[in-house]
Formats: structure tokens, C-alpha cells, sequence
């Protein structure tokens, strides 16, 4: 594990207010703005990829590991951040991708997964083996799901360059089919802290048996159910004094921190009672390309005023959409627009890669850019913190302009630094 994070774990487990935010993206302008933020607060970063962006098949971005990290490298490059700034990682690396096939089939990919990952110098990852494969339950049991993490992170071991850099996360916040749990309130019940001990337990036990006890150690991070969660058109924010005692159970586990996910669309101070309860991670990611699409829908609505088209982005994206349903059909509606381009699941994430829609993408930039357009105009269509933020990024106005709102989304995740 990286001296950084190692810090950042062991102050937060002291009782400091401290977290680090851990984007879970891919997409090349969430992850440039994320880290010329990063860069010009000088603070550490997270980046992780899920299994359905990047595995080694490509996943939906078209990239395997080591193309992923090839990319932020020269993404680091370009904005001149140091390496030990950010440590990358793998969000929920298990057979999930593959969970229509058999556990046998699924799992060996996941194999190859996870050895992908750490052989490319990913070295935080999250094993989550909790949902079922074909004719299995939908959510595994707790030993069960043990066990095949387990397994996963002997692969890990053997194929790492560095086996002991390593830094394993378990655990998981993916609610039973239906949805997460609400309370009678209408918030979402946290993660147990029995619960919690449960998974260590279990997980410790599954590691021991698989002959890894050694490396329990390395386990630094468990994913629980905070109390927070988004839906297409809801979120669900965190109950007033919400103490879940997650926390004070697991102090006996001195190198574990508490993970949460979910955290998009979140009102600041959650985050820092988040950082309060013991969460050192917190995850962000539809919320910053929800944060993209606001921005170039605006940017589309104020070309289409100026200088007219034939065809909008938010048509683009639509006519995408409709050819490639696999990624939002269950989610929504075939009649619920709206939620096509602006639901807070964010299933619009999956078309950013497309040829035909990274081509209108840039069109629209450099049609924007040519056009020059007036202050008062953007002031319409951004506030005055984007813009003004936007000044001071490297780029053309329009991708200044994209990246700055999706700063704007992730500036609360550094706590003390909102700018406030």
C-alpha cells in the first residue's frame, strides 16, 4: 500500500477529519478535470476502475488494464502531478460482468480479471463476489462470498510484480434485488455494525483457509451501507444524527477503514460525516458525468441559439441510445425522456464512448470555441464559479468550461477546500 493511503487510514482511524475521494470513472474528461483539481489543491487522489469499463475484454470504454493506466500516466504527465498522488484502483472486481454464465465460467474470468488489474500496477482492489451466477441466488451468502473474494485474492498475490503493495478492499453496499432497505422515515438503513464484524469474520476466516492469512493485513478498506443512496429520481441523504457505530466496531481492525459508495449528489457536510464515521474512502462517479452532460447540453443549447444545427447532442445521444438499449431498458422507461438524459443513474454514461458521439462531442466544442461567446450568454447557461474556475485550466474554452462544473461536483469531496 502507498504511504499516502496508509496515512490518510491510519489519521482518520486516530479520529481526524480526514478522507480521500476515490473517482470511479473513465471517461477523459472526468478524469482530466479530477485531477487538475487534485493538482491545484495539492491533494492525493483515487481513481478506479469498475470491471464493466475496463476488463480484458475491453469493457465499455474499449480499454484493458494496462491501457487504463497507460492512459492516466499520460494524463498525469500532461498536468505535471506527481505519481504518489494518485494510486489507481479496481471497483468491484469479481464476476459480476459475467454472472449470466455459471459460477465456474464467471469466476474464471474474474481470474483473469483481478490479474490483469494488479500486473497493469493497479493496486487497490475492491473483491466483491456478492451477487450469484447463473442459477444461483441473486446475493450470495456471506461465506460463500468470502470464499470466492478469497480465491480472487490469491490471484492477486500470484500475479502482482509486488505482491505486498497490494492493498485489498472487501465487503459491499449493492442492496438486495428491490432496492436498499428504508427505514420508516424514508432513509436508507445503514450497514449493522454486527453485520459489519460479520463480513471481517468471514472474510478473515476464507483468507486463512485459502492459505493467504498472511496478507490479512493487507485488507484496509470494508464497503458498508453508510445510509446514503440515489436512484433515477431520488436521493436518499444521510438521517439527521445518523451515528451507525461502524466505527467503534471495528476498531479492534487497526489497519481497516470504512469504505462508502453511493456518495454521488450528496449536500457537502455529509461528506464530513462520512470522514467523521470512520469512511477514509468515499466514492464518487455518476455524479461527475451527470455534471458532463449538464455542461454540454448547456454548451449544445447555446450553439443551437447562436448558430443552428441540424442535429443537437441530446439527439445524438438519444438515436445512441435507442440503437445500444442494453444499459438503461432496466432502468427506465422507453417513454420516460427525461430520465434518459438526466436521470441521477446516469445510464447515459455507458454512450459517452461511441465513435459517432465522441465525434458530435467535439464538434460541439470546437464549434463552440470558434463562436467566442459572449459572458453574459455563458452567465445564462453557468455560475459564476464555473466560469470562473474555468479561467484557470489548460484547455479551450469549451472543454475549460465542460470541466470546471465537473470540478464543481467533486470540490466537496476535499474536505476543508470548497472553496467556502
Amino acid at each position: 500500500m502507498s504511504d499516502m493511503l496508509r496515512d490518510i487510514i491510519a489519521r482518520n482511524k486516530a479520529g481526524e477529519c480526514i478522507a480521500i475521494p476515490s473517482v470511479c470513472s473513465a471517461h477523459p474528461e472526468v478524469l482530466s478535470a479530477s485531477l487538475q483539481l487534485a493538482s491545484s489543491l495539492n491533494r492525493p487522489l483515487v481513481i478506479e476502475a469498475t470491471s464493466n469499463q475496463v476488463n480484458q475484454f475491453g469493457g465499455y470504454t474499449g480499454m484493458d488494464a494496462r491501457a487504463f493506466v497507460a492512459f492516466i500516466d499520460d494524463l498525469k504527465s500532461k498536468y505535471g502531478i506527481a505519481p504518489n498522488m494518485v494510486e489507481l484502483g479496481g471497483d468491484h472486481l469479481g464476476p459480476q460482468v459475467w454472472k449470466s454464465e455459471t459460477a465456474d465460467r464467471a469466476m474464471a474470468k474474474a481470474h483473469d480479471l483481478v490479474s490483469d488489474y494488479v500486473r497493469a500496477g493497479i493496486k487497490k482492489i475492491h473483491l466483491d463476489c456478492s451477487e450469484g451466477c447463473a442459477g444461483e441466488p441473486p446475493m450470495l451468502d456471506d461465506v460463500t462470498a468470502a470464499e470466492r473474494a478469497a480465491l480472487l485474492a490469491v490471484s492477486c498475490l500470484n500475479a502482482a510484480p509486488l505482491p505486498k503493495d497490494l492493498i485489498f478492499v472487501i465487503g459491499t453496499e449493492v442492496p438486495a434485488p428491490g432496492g436498499a432497505r428504508l427505514g420508516e422515515d424514508g432513509h436508507i438503513i445503514p450497514t449493522s455494525p454486527e453485520a459489519a464484524v460479520k463480513t471481517l469474520m468471514t472474510h478473515r476466516a476464507a483468507f486463512t483457509e485459502k492459505g493467504i492469512a498472511d496478507s490479512w493485513p493487507q485488507v484496509s478498506g470494508l464497503v458498508v451501507q453508510p445510509g446514503v443512496e440515489f436512484g433515477p429520481d431520488h436521493v436518499f441523504t444521510m438521517a439527521n444524527g445518523t451515528d451507525t457505530g461502524l466505527r467503534d466496531a471495528i476498531s479492534e481492525y487497526p489497519e481497516i477503514c470504512l469504505e462508502a459508495h453511493s456518495t454521488d449528489f450528496q449536500p457537502p457536510e455529509t461528506f464530513v460525516k462520512l470522514a467523521n464515521m470512520g469512511f477514509a474512502f468515499q466514492k464518487v462517479g455518476p455524479a461527475l458525468t451527470f455534471a458532463l452532460r449538464r455542461a454540454l447540453y448547456a454548451l449544445d443549447h447555446i450553439v443551437q441559439e447562436l448558430n443552428p444545427s441540424a442535429v443537437t447532442l441530446p439527439q445524438v445521444m438519444e438515436a445512441a441510445m435507442r440503437s445500444n438499449p442494453e444499459h438503461w431498458r432496466s432502468h427506465y422507461s422507453e417513454d420516460d425522456m427525461s430520465k434518459w438524459h438526466c436521470s441521477y443513474a446516469d445510464r447515459i454514461r455507458y454512450y459517452w464512448p461511441l465513435p459517432a458521439v465522441k465525434e458530435a462531442v467535439q464538434s460541439l466544442i470546437s464549434t463552440f470555441d470558434e463562436l467566442k461567446v459572449p459572458e453574459h450568454i455563458l452567465a445564462k447557461s453557468f455560475s459564476s464559479d464555473v466560469l470562473e474556475r474555468s479561467e484557470g485550466l489548460t484547455a479551450s474554452r469549451g472543454h475549460a468550461i465542460v470541466r470546471s462544473e465537473v470540478q464543481g461536483a467533486l470540490l466537496p469531496y476535499f474536505l476543508g477546500d470548497r472553496g467556502d
